[in-house]
């Protein structure tokens, strides 16, 4: 039985892609591998967010390469952003690779990659000197409907947790990003087809979904009707809350634009709704914002945020920022450093501005150095660090409802879960009686960024 090895980089969503490809290979008869050493199929689903990311996929896949000698039949393959952005000239760069299998194209990897592979093997019992290399595909072309190929799930033993796909592909073209050209335009799941898999979930025994998008908040907005003045969103919103079964729900990532008073309304309304999100903001500066063509101005942006809190007090809201960004004054970056502070964030990923090829911000005038961009993001890293500190430090000595997810990944003696905050808490358990249920903790103390406790 042939055994496949992926490994994933990147956002949510590239893990959601990962799980669908995987179960495919399940269903094809192959089993999966940790082990990349054993695997007769080598597959990285990459990212181009940033170009760390689409170095470490290179890099993972160069050595790859050098091992290849100790067993030629293997496949290599990359799918997903990078993929898409590069195509054929990945060849060039990696010649043992066989596989590029963009973004629409998930649902086609693994015939792509099973016939190489069946190929190879009969070549090598007929004339073991046989070469085995020679086969390529690429394929990065558009395919319609693909939204809906991301549906199927792994099952798994006491599985707490799942994201959902509703949708793929962005519209907004801000400048610094390249994700339209690698994800494509938006393209909505219809709602019956999303609950359905919510269902199966559910039956499963999953408690908690996330509902991913590039932009989450604009699911079906050219496709479906507004009903009694509520997006497709809130729509969808609503009819996943009615899943028997299920008991929490998120949402990642949403957008200003388009976030109305429906949504921040379903805070209030809809309890199984958690009490975070994850709210991009990218830069506290107007003209920064202008300049990213982010079509919101930072007044808007907090404007939504208190919105939220006077609905959910309780509400967490972590962001994305972007700093060093071209043009970027020491002012532009005081005004990130102002909001930061009125807002009061959880959390925040920050990051140091990354030229992506072939987008508008790259060849914008202003480019700064990486000292400023690196003393920039230590700067603001401090006061983000603070604050969620600080707001780990204020549930001490509180009892918090954590949905048990398993054994923790640092130390599997002990178990791990999230609050509805998407706080992580660290407890001592039983897994085959905790996993994949909701239980009340005691947080006892934190290290600054994890909390500990004793479930009661």
């Amino acid at each position: 039985m042939p055994k496949v090895h992926v490994r994933t980089y990147g956002c949510q969503m590239n893990e959601r892609d990962s799980e669908q490809v995987v179960r495919m290979f399940v269903e094809g008869g192959y089993t999966v591998t940790a082990d990349e050493r054993e695997a007769d199929a080598i597959l990285i689903n990459t990212c181009s967010v940033r170009d760390q990311a689409e170095q470490k996929a290179l890099g993972k896949m160069g050595m790859l390469g050098a091992k290849q000698r100790w067993r030629p039949h293997v496949v290599y393959g990359f799918m997903g952003c990078m993929a898409q952005s590069r195509g054929e000239e990945l060849f060039a760069k990696l010649p043992h690779l066989d596989v590029v299998v963009g973004t629409q194209k998930y649902h086609r990897v693994f015939e792509y990659v099973d016939t190489i592979l069946r190929q190879r093997l009969e070549s090598r019992m007929d004339n073991p000197a046989l070469a085995l290399k020679g086969t390529t595909v690429c394929d990065v072309a558009e395919e319609e409907g693909s939204q809906n190929t991301i549906r199927d799930h792994l099952p798994k033993v006491r599985q707490a947790t799942a994201f959902v796909s509703i949708m793929q592909g962005c519209n907004m073209r801000c400048t610094f990003c390249i994700v339209p050209d690698t994800r494509g335009r938006e393209r909505s799941r219809p709602i019956s087809e999303v609950v359905d898999e919510v269902r199966q979930l559910a039956a499963g025994g999953v408690k908690e979904v996330t509902l991913l998008g590039q932009i989450v908040n604009l699911y079906g907005r050219t496709e479906f009707p507004r009903v009694g003045g509520k997006s497709p969103f809130v729509q969808l919103l609503e009819a996943v809350h009615e899943v028997e079964g299920i008991e929490r729900m998120r949402f990642t990532s949403p957008h200003p634009i388009g976030y109305r008073e429906d949504l921040v309304r379903a805070f209030g309304e809809l309890p199984k709704l958690c009490s975070h999100i994850h709210f991009p903001m990218q830069s506290g500066s107007d003209r920064i914002l202008q300049a990213m063509r982010r079509p919101y101005k930072t007044a808007k942006f907090i404007e939504i945020c208190e919105q939220m809190r006077a609905v959910r007090p309780d509400l967490a809201i972590t962001t994305d920022i972007i700093v060093g960004f071209p043009g970027e004054t020491e002012e532009d970056f005081q005004a990130s450093m102002a909001v930061v502070e009125r807002l009061q964030f959880d959390n925040a990923f920050v990051f140091r501005y990354s030229k992506r090829r072939e987008t508008p911000a790259a060849e914008m005038d202003g480019q700064l150095g990486e000292p400023v961009k690196e003393e920039r993001n230590q700067r603001l890293l401090e006061v983000v660090n603070r604050l969620a500190i600080a707001k780990n430090q204020a549930v001490v000595g509180t009892v918090q409802r954590v949905l048990c997810e398993g054994p923790s990944k640092t130390n599997a003696a002990r178990l791990t879960g999230r609050t509805s905050q998407n706080r992580i808490v660290v407890f001592d358990g039983e897994p085959e009686r905790l996993a994949g249920r909701l239980v009340d903790v005691a947080i006892t103390e934190t290290t600054g960024f994890t909390l500990y406790g004793t479930v009661l």
